[in-house]
């Protein structure tokens, strides 16, 4: 790696999307940011946006049949701001893996051998690792002299105890089929865990923080002194928090009796949970602005969605007090975390006792900025942290490759 080459390009490839940020990491800025999306069909379409140039987004419309063809739409998109993948500049391509597994708690230089084990993982992540393979292989193609990392989703959960970790099944069984909880969002975790220790000055080995990332897909997890020690996704991304379209917990029988009275078959079933349950499948509605607004207007199905949102939501802050003894901060991120001034203010109601509150006046402040919402006198600090996954990505890429 050359001395000027300080440009990390980050990936995040879905299975018909990329999203994909170029970032400047001697400054910390975006030099361009951009989503290609429905890949593989006709009205595909790329939004680029040149943040170095000040330039406005473009957007371009068109079929768009593969990852290749759009990695490569991506490359002209940043050539022709000056920004091309040949540029010496550029240090290394960082890739958002969904599932490390247990072997991977680090970022990690991708070669053969890396490729093998994100392929063994996709029985436990298929619908995310399949599409994080197409991607890195496509990246290597177009750059196969540059670094190419992998930032996995899974790897700050690794450190969770086993008797976090570990389900209550048998244990061969669970063994001979990598079954226990990994957790997910884990750079947003991370990320956002240690910007709340900032926000109290302090450092992230003396701060006990409950993060709640909570977007479409939403997780919570207790941290102490910077390691995550529990957190509500488990083997899949399904487990824990009520969702968008996702159930979050529920008894295991619900699946048998399902098979067994209603004749569904285990994708029928796979998809209910996934795509047909949440708040979608509550209310009809997974936008949180809309079930607002339907109880503003006395829609009382939407109420009842919101009150097993929160109440789901509260007993996980309640669970991860008694986990980590002590809490310092509880922190609020990604879409509804950031935005969404009720959700926050309904969770923490209550939990006077525990020393969490919600100050009205800072709560209802709307900011890109890290914010305390907690009144002066509480005992914990209630935090509202964007979160900034890519950065995320881009940090731990360049260290790796610089080291």
């Amino acid at each position: 790696m050359t001395a000027n080459a300080t440009r990390v390009l980050v990936l995040n490839s879905g299975s018909s999307s990329v999203k994909y940020q170029l970032l400047d990491m001697s400054s910390g800025t975006r030099l361009a940011v951009g989503l290609v999306e429905r890949i593989g069909e006709e009205t595909s379409r790329l939004s680029h946006t040149p943040l170095a140039t000040g330039g406005d987004k473009r957007e371009t419309e068109g079929p768009i049949a593969d990852h290749d063809a759009a990695l490569k739409a991506v490359a002209a998109e940043l050539a022709a701001d000056g920004l091309g993948l040949d540029s010496p500049e550029l240090a290394a391509i960082g890739h958002r893996v969904v599932h490390g597994g247990l072997k991977f708690t680090a970022p990690t230089v991708i070669d053969d051998a890396v490729l093998k084990e994100i392929e063994r993982l996709v029985p436990v992540a298929p619908l995310h690792n399949p599409a994080n393979l197409t991607g890195i292989r496509t990246a290597q193609a177009l750059r196969p002299d540059l670094p190419q990392v992998a930032v996995f989703d899974t790897a700050f959960h690794t450190t969770m105890p086993e008797y976090a970790a570990r389900y209550a099944i048998d244990v061969e069984t669970a063994d001979a089929h990598r079954i226990r909880r990994y957790g997910f969002h884990g750079t947003s975790h991370a990320y956002v865990s240690r910007k709340t220790a900032a926000l109290l000055g302090k450092d992230p080995s003396e701060v006990n923080v409950i993060v709640l990332h909570l977007g479409n897909g939403a997780s919570a997890s207790a941290v102490a002194g910077g390691r995550c020690v529990d957190t509500s996704m488990g083997l899949t991304p399904l487990e824990g928090l009520v969702m968008g379209t996702r159930s979050g917990d529920i008894d295991p029988a619900v699946t048998f009796h399902l098979r067994r009275v209603a004749g569904m078959s285990t994708d029928e079933i796979d998809v209910l949970l996934n795509k047909k349950s949440g708040l979608v499948g509550l209310c009809g509605d997974n936008d949180m602005r809309e079930i607002r607004r339907r109880i503003d207007e006395g829609d009382e199905r939407a109420a009842l969605a919101f009150d097993i949102y929160i109440h789901r939501l509260k007993k996980y802050i309640g669970a991860y007090t008694a986990v980590l003894g002590r809490v310092d901060a509880v922190a609020f991120t990604a879409g509804v975390g950031e935005n969404a001034a009720p959700v926050r203010e309904a969770a923490l109601a209550g939990l006077e006792e525990l020393g969490m509150a919600v100050d009205a006046s800072r709560n209802a402040v709307r900011s890109d900025e890290p914010r305390l919402i907690s009144p002066d006198s509480a005992r914990v600090a209630v935090a509202v942290v964007p979160t900034d996954e890519e950065l995320e990505i881009a940090q731990q890429t360049y260290a790796l490759v610089n080291a």
